[in-house]
């Protein structure tokens, strides 16, 4: 069959390129931008500025590394939103610059979208097991946090969202006020392995059904360093793994908590993680755990596949190519969430 899909990532501050040849990845290629760090978070300005210079050399690496030409691609897929509308313009330019001058379709893809289907990328010479349907996807990242039901490649129910922050946000504000750096999740999880993670208390918030709410945690989190830092001003040094890791163990507990009330109340025992929460390891330890109790038949994706990567991309446009999608040269990018078909 050879059907071949360029997928192009630019949602936020990783510029990324994959190519995917019928299910399976032939190169996943990725440029990160260390110019937010110093900012402690992304500043969308620089992240546009960084993808309209890194978007050119690293698709034609990724079409280097996969040894084709562009003229063997069957479509382009691009991410169209969510995210910052500075990143996804020069994306969705881009990739329409480039249907134009190959004469290939356009195939747009929610990013939240490819987050799901991540668990579909075939690799070659690995023994690839994919998703069933039906599934539930926990799917925690900086901007979203949801348990999505999952029927079908283009058949998705939202069954649970944050009604404000998002658990990456808690990280990263976490990280924040404790001076750590961007971005703050892995260098939580780095930290907690060294702390008591049920030394602090913090709020938790109370919210019916499988939705969520992290707004109150932060709230909490920086009056309980206020007053405690008032008391002992070098409260923080003293305690800094400490912190990290009951802060963290609190927003796991929040997650998986959430997530079991799901399969309860579904019945669904095939449970997916997706996001760049993923990658954080007590929450993989957690789900895995929750797995042996529950007999469920667990998804966690490789930790390359967690982060905005544009193999993702690929594999979900390539799904949407076969099943006739295409995307018109007028389309724009939208900030806010699409829905998932």
């Amino acid at each position: 069959m050879n059907t071949t899909i360029l997928g192009i990532e630019s949602s936020c501050d990783d510029t990324s390129a994959a190519i995917i040849r019928d299910g399976y990845l032939l190169s996943n290629i990725m440029a990160s931008q260390e110019v937010h760090r110093k900012f402690g978070g992304v500043v969308p300005e620089l992240a546009s500025r960084a993808h309209q210079q890194n978007i050119l050399p690293v698709v034609s690496l990724a079409v280097k590394e996969a040894g084709i030409d562009l003229s063997q691609i069957d479509a382009i897929a691009f991410t169209r939103g969510p995210g910052l509308p500075g990143s996804l313009l020069v994306g969705t330019s881009f990739s329409k610059g480039l249907s134009i001058a190959l004469g290939k379709p356009l195939v747009e893809v929610n990013h939240l979208h490819g987050h799901i289907l991540s668990h579909f990328i075939l690799q070659s010479g690995r023994d690839n097991v994919v998703t069933e349907f039906p599934f539930l996807t926990l799917l925690v990242s900086g901007g979203h946090t949801q348990i999505v039901r999952v029927d079908g490649f283009f058949k998705h129910e939202v069954i649970g969202t944050t009604i404000d922050d998002a658990v990456g946000e808690a990280f990263d504000k976490c990280a924040k006020v404790l001076d750590l750096g961007y971005p703050g999740g892995p260098l939580i999880d780095r930290l907690s392995k060294e702390g008591d993670n049920s030394a602090f208390k913090f709020a938790k918030p109370k919210i019916k059904g499988l939705d969520f709410s992290f707004s109150g945690v932060k709230t909490s989190l920086l009056y309980f360093l206020r007053d405690r830092v008032s008391e002992e001003p070098d409260f923080i040094i003293k305690n800094i793994n400490s912190i990290c890791a009951s802060y963290q163990t609190h927003l796991v507990n929040i997650l998986t908590e959430k997530l079991v009330t799901a399969y309860k109340q579904t019945g669904i025992r095939t449970i997916a993680l997706a996001g760049g929460v993923s990658a954080n390891s007590e929450l993989r330890e957690r789900v895995i755990d929750a797995g042996k109790r529950y007999g469920w038949k667990l998804f966690i994706p490789e930790v390359k596949f967690t982060t905005d990567n544009a193999a993702m991309i690929a594999i979900t446009g390539y799904y949407r190519y076969l099943e006739g999608y295409r995307t018109q040269l007028d389309v724009q990018p939208v900030s806010r969430s699409l829905d998932y078909a």
